[in-house]
Order: structure tokens, then sequence, then C-alpha cells
């Protein structure tokens, strides 16, 4: 049972995130614009994942292009870096946005964009469709910039609240290139010296 919520995780995702946009004004109608918009990065990710992870198209897409048509993402790795590593550190920057600083948001808002620079970026370089780009373009861009103009403008966006903020999205960003790059090497290992 575990193995299909590890596998299936995005379709329950994406129909959330779409519940989660119809209920906002109900849910969040008192919060402030910057709460709303950090929040709000939360459905607006589930619907990219969607478009990212249905049918295991980003898996498939880092172990055929990255890994040579070896496994560097497993099932598991996306899950765990997608439930708690973009579910867990968005809900966890809204409550730390709503509860000590708003500028706190802006852990949200800034993987939201260091997301989207990464799809866009690839895309640029490569010439060439990666799961996710779309949505990370169409959708991404303008939440994360707006999200961060809400929280500046309620006198969140300090320096020190915007370091914290691009520097988790970062650092979580440079643990999963750190993590594909690792796995690429041991699997080049293991395919030198089985034998012939």
């Amino acid at each position: 049972m575990l193995d299909r919520i590890v596998r299936g995780w995005v379709h329950g995702g994406f129909l959330a995130g779409l519940l989660i946009l119809t209920m906002m004004p109900l849910l969040g109608g008192s919060w402030t614009p910057a709460l709303a918009s950090t929040f709000l990065c939360l459905p607006i990710y589930m619907i990219h994942q969607f478009e990212e992870h249905d049918d295991d198209r980003f898996r498939r897409y880092a172990n055929e292009f990255i890994g040579g048509g070896r496994e560097v993402l497993s099932p598991w790795a996306v899950f765990l870096i997608n439930i708690p590593g973009v579910w867990g550190v968005i809900a966890a920057s809204t409550w730390l946005g709503a509860r000590i600083n708003v500028g706190l948001g802006l852990i949200a808002a800034y993987l939201v964009l260091v997301n989207a620079v990464s799809h866009i970026g690839s895309w640029i370089v490569l010439r060439r469709y990666n799961p996710g780009v779309i949505t990370a373009a169409v959708l991404f861009l303008p939440m994360g910039s707006y999200t961060i103009w809400a929280i500046d403008r309620e006198g969140g966006g300090t320096a020190a609240m915007h370091a914290i903020g691009l520097g988790s999205a970062l650092a979580i960003h440079a643990a999963i290139i750190g993590y594909v790059a690792s796995n690429r090497g041991r699997a080049r290992e293991i395919a030198d010296i089985r034998p012939s």
C-alpha cells in the first residue's frame, strides 16, 4: 500500500491542489496578501508537479538524460523530494510566516522561483522540453514574483529574510543536484566494474 502512495502521490496532489484553490476564498479570506500568496505557492506547486511527474515523466527524464539510462532517481527519492521537500517546506514557510515573521514566506516564494529558473534554464541551454517547464514558466514566475512583492510591501522583505528565503531554496536544489550527481557517479562505477 505504501508503495502505491509513493508511486501515485502526484495524482492526489493535483486534485488536492485544485480543491485548495477552490476553497482559498474561505480558508484565507482574512489573511494578508503576503500570507495568502505564500500559502498559494502550495497548490500552484501541486499543479506544476502533475505536469512534471505524471506518468513518472521527470524520473524517467532524469534517469535517461542525466543517468544515461541508469537510475539516478528512484520513486522513493522523488516522493521524499516532493512531499517533505516541497509540500513540507511550503507548509513550514506558511506557518513561520504567520506565526513568527511574514518574511519567512520568502522561503516558499524563492523555492518556486528557483525551480522555475532551473526548468527554464535547462530548456534554454538544452533546447528541449523538460517535464514541468510549461507550468514553471506560466505559474511559478508570476506566483513567486507576486509573493515576493506582497511580502516586501508588508515590510517582511528585509535583507536577512531574502537571504534566508533564497538560501533555503538554493540549498534544497543543491542537495537534490548533489544526490543525483552522487547516484550518477555510483551508477557509472557499477557499470565500469561489471564484466563485459
